[in-house]
């Protein structure tokens, strides 16, 4: 308990104390008392949220009784520290990879040229995707004002795709890393976009997260055990949390209410676990059904981006406002149309893949003829466009 309380105490009073004394500055100023309370000027350290919850991990499977504690600081320090993941994840398991650390490793050229595989592909949505996307995002999003609804949609559906590619493509780029020295690393993502559902973009979504959240506070709440009140109340919890990690602002908050509203019906129909498959199992192509579920998916995680990507739940009533206009039909501006063939690489190396690791995984394209070309093609476009230089968004949480 002192130890849980250490590690979540110095995370909420670096990350959230600013938050709160703020937050009840402006509540004391709305009824008229004088509120004035010193905030803290210091400098978050990075990646303070992914490598707390990594110490939570290991003080809950040993209470667990999942594993044992090590008598190795360094196997610990290691753990805790490992360098492909520690600024944005996957938020392992001291119970996934302490083991993996303890034992002795070796080479394994298979699992290396996959790494490099997924590597570069982290690379091509990180480089190529994300950071083109957020040139047009930035400006959007900072003049929203100014444009018609066509270039704010745009705007949203640009930035669900640049926050997928620079997240996921940090994953990637981790996973492979950390699999060149022979490490198996948590999937956090499983093309989220494919899903037909609220409740399967979240199986799908910052995997690591989520089934953290599950594992050490959903479940240990009674999670679906018990009362509909009690299901919806654990819910909404993890949910909100979830919002709250991310930093600290209303419009991350705002965001996990939005999802928990969404996904909702899907508990209280008991369809939250209708889709569990892949789509389009068997099939090149879904059928009209799945799409549909696809495309009404998506757009649902566009408008929760909105908010997320605001500054202030002000900032994305109005962006929101404006998008539901007359000038929804208008020629969209400030779009970069030279990105459309990256973004639809994108999609289709994914769907090609949907059941594997990632989007080069091509398990049945074995001809280097097809197979080098497109690994070269993906090098000299992260080459020619290297110089974007855009941090990574999940650098700040």
């Amino acid at each position: 308990m002192v130890s849980v309380t250490l590690n979540v105490g110095i995370l909420v009073f670096v990350k959230y104390y600013n938050f709160f004394v703020v937050s009840f500055s402006e509540l004391l100023h709305t009824i008229g008392l004088k509120g004035d309370i010193a905030t803290l000027n210091i400098i978050l350290p990075i990646g303070i949220s992914f490598y707390t919850f990594h110490g939570l991990s290991y003080l809950f499977d040993i209470y667990n009784r999942r594993i044992e504690p090590t008598r190795n600081v360094v196997d610990y320090a290691l753990f805790v520290s490992f360098f492909p993941l520690l600024v944005a994840g996957p938020i392992e398991r001291a119970s996934h990879l302490l083991p993996q650390i303890e034992k002795k490793r070796e080479f394994n050229y298979t699992k290396s040229i996959d790494g490099l595989k997924q590597i570069l592909w982290g690379l091509f949505k990180k480089i190529v995707i994300a950071d083109n996307c957020a040139v047009d995002v930035n400006h959007i999003f900072n003049n929203y004002q100014n444009y018609p609804a066509s270039t704010l949609f745009l705007g949203a559906v640009f930035f669900a795709i640049q926050i997928y590619c620079d997240f996921s493509g940090y994953s990637d780029i981790a996973i492979g890393t950390a699999r060149l020295f022979g490490f198996d690393l948590l999937r956090n993502f499983a093309f989220p976009y494919f899903s037909r559902d609220i409740a399967e973009f979240w199986r799908r979504w910052h995997m690591s997260l989520t089934t953290w959240f599950r594992d050490y506070l959903y479940i240990p709440l009674g999670g679906s055990r018990g009362s509909k009140y009690r299901t919806v109340r654990n819910t909404f919890i993890i949910f909100l949390v979830s919002g709250f990690w991310h930093g600290a602002n209303w419009t991350f908050i705002g965001w996990g209410l939005l999802h928990a509203l969404f996904f909702m019906p899907l508990l209280l129909l008991k369809t939250n676990r209708s889709n569990v498959d892949v789509v389009a199992d068997g099939r090149l192509f879904p059928t009209l059904e799945e799409f549909f579920k696809m495309t009404g998916t998506f757009l649902l995680v566009v408008f929760t981006w909105i908010l997320f990507r605001s500054e202030t739940i002000k900032d994305a009533l109005s962006y929101t406002r404006r998008i539901f206009s007359k000038s929804l039909i208008d020629k969209p501006v400030e779009i970069t149309k030279s990105l459309l063939p990256f973004i639809a690489i994108l999609f289709v190396f994914e769907w090609i893949n949907r059941k594997e690791q990632h989007g080069l995984a091509f398990p049945n394209i074995h001809r280097r003829l097809i197979t080098w070309p497109i690994y070269f093609m993906l090098l000299l476009l992260i080459i020619w466009n290297g110089a974007a230089q855009q941090s990574f968004i999940y650098f700040q949480f």
